[in-house]
């Protein structure tokens, strides 16, 4: 995209994969926590690359930038996940400039989230923003792009009903539960992790299933505390865990680890135990299948789930699109701008010389020249100037670069060559 002058490489890339492709499994081995993004982006600008934004869930890993090839991106991503190259190559996918942008606005929208709707994913690119802003790896194009991603899913949550109704992974979890589990309001809950999903999912817990038997365990007591102050839960310490174990009758597992944080040798069940993993990678370890009396699911189960909710969604994509493809239009009209930008600037710069030298002749060849009101007279005059010349470059009917090209002679613009 090096003619819109924003980037000194010529394409804009989106790489990355999601549950479409890659299972749990995989997934995990691509999975970026804080850490590893800002050593991503400070290897990135290292490395030359121009713009990046990282982002990272349970359902997807994916980097957006400017780059001379995908494969610098790829190799940034793989070198700070437990992932190769090959491995990653053989479920990705790799969007090019438009397509790229396209790609952004469907992932930010909840259009191509795990469950129809589901908007987490916002709030990751809000995060993926800060971080690279943090990082300076955030040039006006990403952020005019990150800005209009979230313009295009406020409309969407405003004005129609795709995310209408409780479907997301921390209620697929819930509703598995209520719809597996009966007596639920009499069985013991431990829920060991309280970040966003954790917390989401205590919330749904208790909001339909009428339980006051939830534990919560978390690695920082503190946090765990916090949640359970709102809703008068128990909070037990981490040491206290394989313990609880053995109570519950219901194990949620949403904590962020890289590696699993419940195993076999945790679990000791003299009743039947369900354990819903809602972690990426996996926190939970596939020996506790080897276990009498216990039961295990995983997100990607969970995300299978359909309901009367999700079908309901699904009547409104056609309008969510509709929103998506008038905020993308201005964001690429935005765009279009870009190409003539220099020549503009450097029309007033050409502009404000003149008006320079010109008031610099008068004031000593006037005796009564009044030099505030020729600068405000000959800057308004600039200002609608250059407004007439960039209109006519935003029209449909010219050819935009025949004008640039005279717009340059005429005047004897001289450009800055970056």
């Amino acid at each position: 995209m090096r003619n819109y002058h924003i980037s000194k490489h010529n394409s804009f890339y989106a790489v990355g994969l999601s549950y479409k492709k890659a299972d749990a499994e995989v997934r995990g081995k691509f999975s970026l926590d804080v850490p590893a993004i800002d050593q991503i982006l400070v290897k990135a600008k290292e490395l030359g690359v121009d713009g990046l934004l990282a982002i990272s869930t349970c359902n997807r890993t994916e980097l957006y930038g400017f780059a001379q090839h995908p494969y610098q991106l790829i190799k940034l991503l793989c070198d700070e996940t437990q992932g190769t190259v090959e491995e990653f190559q053989e479920v990705a996918y790799v969007y090019k400039n438009h397509d790229a942008i396209s790609h952004m606005f469907r992932v930010g929208t909840g259009l191509d989230s795990q469950i129809l709707g589901d908007f987490e994913i916002i709030s990751q690119i809000k995060q993926g923003f800060y971080r690279a802003r943090k990082y300076d790896m955030a040039n006006p194009f990403l952020e005019r792009l990150c800005n209009a991603v979230i313009q295009a899913s406020k409309r969407i949550k405003n004005e129609t009903e795709l995310s209408s109704g409780a479907t997301s992974v921390a209620f697929a979890s819930v509703k598995y539960i209520l719809d597996n589990v009966p007596n639920i309001s009499e069985k013991n809950i431990l829920l060991f992790g309280t970040g966003k999903i954790g917390r989401n999912t205590c919330e749904n817990l208790i909001k339909h299933s009428n339980n006051s038997h939830i534990t919560l365990i978390n690695r920082t007591r503190e946090k765990a505390e916090d949640i359970a102050g709102k809703f008068h839960l128990t909070v037990k310490d981490y040491g206290d865990l394989q313990t609880e174990i053995r109570k519950a009758d219901i194990l949620v597992v949403a904590t962020g680890a890289q590696l699993p944080t419940v195993s076999k040798a945790l679990i000791h069940p003299k009743k039947p135990l369900l354990v819903l993993d809602l972690s990426v990678p996996k926190n939970v370890s596939d020996d506790v299948l080897e276990l009498d009396n216990v039961s295990l699911v995983h997100l990607d189960q969970l995300s299978q789930i359909t309901d009367d909710t999700l079908a309901k969604r699904k009547a409104y994509v056609p309008k969510a699109e509709a929103i998506i493809d008038h905020v993308k239009k201005d964001f690429l009209k935005w765009l279009e701008t870009r190409k003539f930008a220099p020549v503009i600037n450097a029309l007033k710069e050409k502009l404000r010389t003149m008006k320079a030298e010109e008031i610099d002749f008068h004031s000593k060849k006037l005796t009564d020249f009044n030099q505030d009101q020729a600068e405000m007279i000959s800057d308004r005059i600039i200002q609608k100037i250059t407004k007439q010349f960039a209109n006519h470059l935003k029209s449909a009917e010219v050819d935009t670069e025949d004008s640039l090209e005279l717009i340059q002679k005429v005047f004897q613009l001289e450009l800055d060559s970056k």
